[in-house]
């Protein structure tokens, strides 16, 4: 893995390469990943694992014409034939009107704060085989759990960076570390499995395996001997862990190649009510330690922190520069990229504001629902909103949670879902896109 400044130092010799055999325009990313984990099963080990993938990738541009290509081999001979290479491609690919860098009058100029994504650390398989066992034993210490699918820990490092032939050279890299447990409740065909996991770009953030444990342990036996649900117009409510999907419904809804191909549910909906009146989306790539922090775009342009629903109002697009063009405006700074290919777009860490009620208040007033805790599969149609997907939780009857449920679907628009949304006040910051708990009224459930 090469250091930042020495990422760097290719790609900004790999753009420079291109100019001078000939290319417009090129610009160049580095991408590099090692991950060592380990997992334990039954108190034994089951599995040590190291990788490490390292690539570079160039784009470059002859007039409209475009083409990307990339590599392993980070020597300069090697960077050198990747030009030639592309430029050949480039020199028969077709004419693209909206291809090309990013404006160059809105690169980022001065250098980003530091967002803290790297604590520094190294792959300790000790302390990772330390973990997993303490993980999975807590997990299955949970009375009720009869069997376990086992624990893991992992250790990552991640080194990017990017220059275009326009003037910009970035780069920055990050740790992550993780721990799970998945364990199995119940007997025969009453077997029921569930789990639970943390990662955090600073072991010191990162949640107890204890935590982790007993909460896998927990969640499994709560599942046990599920009933059937009645079917029919009811109110369903999102546990956090799946009530991300809403907003993964927003951000592919907005993202420019929806939009430009005209192929999103809410096409023609910016700066227009689609949420409740109290919903806000916001999107913040400048956390501190966000495990979707960055200090730059996949173009080199500045993110930014902002909302993408305000108020319920559609506030922006998700758009790289191309998208941009296409729709006759800016890029917003969300563009992402692979080490081959074009730019598509990404956001950073991403959250639902919290409401004003406790998820306890928030179903006092339900006489029968269900509130969702898994989704099985995925079935949203991202041209009408059209959602339906199998799912699996806890009966809320008469204003209270209720027993485990199982083999059911919920059905409904993703426009009609956005209108009522009522988020609970327990929003807490875990992952790279956090919700609170989430109440609709728009939904049909159909038993299985």
């Amino acid at each position: 893995m090469l250091t930042v400044k020495e990422a760097q130092d290719r790609v900004a010799h790999l753009t420079k390469a291109a100019k001078k055999a000939g290319a417009d325009a090129a610009d160049a990313i580095y991408f590099c990943d090692a991950s060592t984990s380990v997992s334990m099963r039954l108190g034994a080990l089951e599995d040590v694992s190291r990788s490490e993938g390292e690539g570079i990738g160039l784009r470059l541009f002859v007039g409209r014409r475009s083409a990307s290509v990339s590599s392993t081999d980070m020597e300069k001979a090697a960077l050198d034939s990747l030009v030639e290479r592309a430029l050949a491609m480039a020199k028969e690919a077709p004419e693209d009107p909206y291809a090309g860098l990013a404006p160059e009058d809105m690169l980022m100029q001065s250098a980003p704060q530091d967002l803290d994504l790297d604590d520094g650390s190294e792959a300790d398989p000790q302390a990772l085989r330390a973990r997993a066992l303490e993980v999975e034993d807590v997990a299955r210490s949970v009375t009720g759990v009869t069997n376990s699918e086992g624990g893991s820990a992992s250790h990552s490092r991640m080194r990017l960076a990017i220059a275009t032939t326009t003037g910009f050279v970035g780069g920055y890299g990050t740790s992550g570390h993780s721990t799970s447990a998945s364990v199995l409740a119940g007997e025969g065909s009453d077997m029921q499995r569930d789990y639970d996991w943390h990662s955090a770009r600073h072991l010191a953030d990162l949640r107890s395996a204890e935590d982790i444990g007993l909460e896998a342990g927990m969640r499994t036996v709560a599942k046990v001997k599920p009933g059937r649900m009645t079917s029919g117009a009811m109110p369903v409510i999102f546990d956090p862990r799946v009530g991300t999907t809403i907003i993964g419904a927003l951000t592919g809804a907005i993202s420019g190649s929806a939009i430009t191909r005209r192929t999103s549910f809410l096409l023609d909906r910016l700066g227009e009510q689609i949420f409740a009146p109290g919903i806000t989306i916001v999107d913040d790539p400048y956390r501190i330690r966000g495990l979707r922090s960055r200090p730059f775009d996949g173009e080199g342009l500045p993110v930014r922190a902002g909302k993408l629903v305000d108020g319920g109002v559609l506030t922006t697009w998700l758009l790289d520069s191309a998208s941009a063009r296409q729709l006759g405006t800016t890029p917003t700074g969300h563009a992402s990229r692979g080490i081959g290919g074009a730019p598509g777009v990404t956001t950073g860490n991403l959250h639902i504001e919290a409401g004003s009620l406790s998820p306890d208040a928030l179903i006092a007033d339900i006489k029968q629902g269900v509130w969702v805790t898994e989704l099985i599969g995925s079935g949203l149609n991202g041209v009408t909103g059209d959602y339906s997907v199998g799912a699996v939780g806890f009966r809320i009857d008469n204003g209270k949670r209720a027993g485990p449920v199982a083999e059911f679907t919920i059905a409904g628009n993703m426009k009609d879902i956005f209108r009522d949304l009522t988020p609970a006040d327990d929003l807490e910051f875990l992952f790279g896109t956090n919700v609170p708990t989430l109440r609709t009224d728009s939904m049909t459930v159909a038993s299985g």
